[in-house]
């Protein structure tokens, strides 16, 4: 049984960021280096706004996101999928989403300053017991969760009070 030691806010990213996506052609998106896709197979494709796997035959957007934008080394981005019409997941405080739960996962911890205290890799079913590990060190204030092989990102969790 996992105690709960450190309350935590698991946040997807803002659908308003990347709404726009949906209305380019795909000649446009293609010059930017994005891709509309068909979904052929569930689970495979994580929308990082739902916090939850796009079924088969739905739209989702492929682009590269800034899912890192501080002022030190560890600045990020990379691509990421999602949904078309989702609206952002309102998760509880401590509340994991399914879709993390089924993923081998990177864990990264980072401080105030952006950089990276710890990282580890987990299957999702351990997800809880590892955030609660990680935010045992109070240098770390935040956290990002990718998907371990592909190393796409997924969402970020703030340590809350």
């Amino acid at each position: 049984m996992n105690i709960i030691r450190h309350n935590f806010q698991i946040k997807a990213i803002d659908q308003h960021q990347i709404s726009h996506l949906f209305l380019y052609a795909d000649s446009e998106l293609r010059k930017q280096n994005s891709a509309r896709i068909i979904v052929d197979k569930k689970p495979g494709v994580p929308c990082r706004v739902s916090l939850e796997d796009a079924n088969i035959g739905e739209e989702v957007i492929l682009f590269s996101y800034q899912h890192h934008n501080v002022s030190s080394p560890y600045k990020a981005s990379g691509p990421i999928y999602v949904r078309k019409n989702q609206k952002n997941i309102r998760l509880k405080p401590n509340e994991i989403p399914f879709m993390l739960t089924h993923r081998l996962l990177s864990v990264r911890g980072y401080n105030d300053d952006g950089i990276m205290m710890n990282a580890i890799t987990v299957h999702g079913i351990k997800l809880l017991e590892v955030i609660q590990d990680f935010f045992d060190n109070l240098e770390i204030k935040y956290l990002h969760i990718h998907n371990a092989n592909p190393g796409c990102y997924n969402c970020h969790i703030d340590r809350i009070h």
